[in-house]
């Protein structure tokens, strides 16, 4: 069979100069859904799940899985951003946004301008209290209509779309509000504070 005159590369072009206005500078586009983690994938009972919001070592509120699932749920449509250079287009998810998780604490807003996300296993980072509040920011339990694979962040992840994905802390077991900053575990590496994946933030310096 001949040989196509114009290449599939060639074809291909077009369609992702027509995305370009969505997808950051540095960025390729992927089909599937890459795993990267910093640790092993955690087993994780269900009935000694908890997820927690602290405002320093104070408690504000505990819930159960089935008492988180109870809370308000809320589905986005989003584009995500890795800091390894891939970006996904229209990803689907389902969970508690971080506005109704500090409504069923009796909150109108957070309680301090920095916070850290602690996941299962130990894995944290951190960031302005703005940036995952207003509706930027969830906790998924759900992704494109099913449960989260475990290798994604099962039972539940932060989801944090407008920066890079290792700030969408996987495995996510609570949040605490700090009056100053503090770095992280990729933060404490290396990595920027921040991450903004438009202004190429990967590291310090960036």
């Amino acid at each position: 069979m001949a040989e196509s005159p114009i290449s599939r590369g060639f074809r291909a072009r077009p369609r992702l100069e027509a995305h370009r206005h969505r997808i950051p500078p540095g960025q390729h586009l992927v089909t599937d859904f890459p795993v990267l983690s910093a640790g092993p994938t955690p087993a994780v009972d269900l009935a000694r799940w908890r997820f927690s919001l602290r405002d320093g070592e104070q408690m504000l509120g505990e819930w159960s899985w089935d008492a988180f699932n109870a809370l308000p749920q809320t589905e986005i449509k989003t584009d995500i951003h890795c800091v390894t250079t891939w970006s996904k287009f229209d990803t689907v998810w389902r969970g508690v946004t971080v506005d109704d998780l500090l409504r069923a604490v009796g909150r109108d807003g957070p309680p301090a301008p920095y916070v850290m996300m602690h996941s299962i296993g130990g894995y944290t980072t951190n960031l302005p209290s703005a940036d995952i509040v207003d509706g930027k920011a969830m906790v998924a339990t759900q992704f494109d209509n099913k449960p989260l694979d475990p290798e994604h962040g099962w039972p539940a992840r932060l989801v944090v779309p407008h920066l890079y994905f290792w700030k969408s802390a996987k495995w996510i077991s609570g949040l605490r509000f700090m009056p100053t900053n503090e770095p992280g575990f990729w933060e404490e590496l290396g990595y920027h504070e921040y991450g903004d994946p438009w202004k190429e933030q990967r590291y310090v310096g960036d």
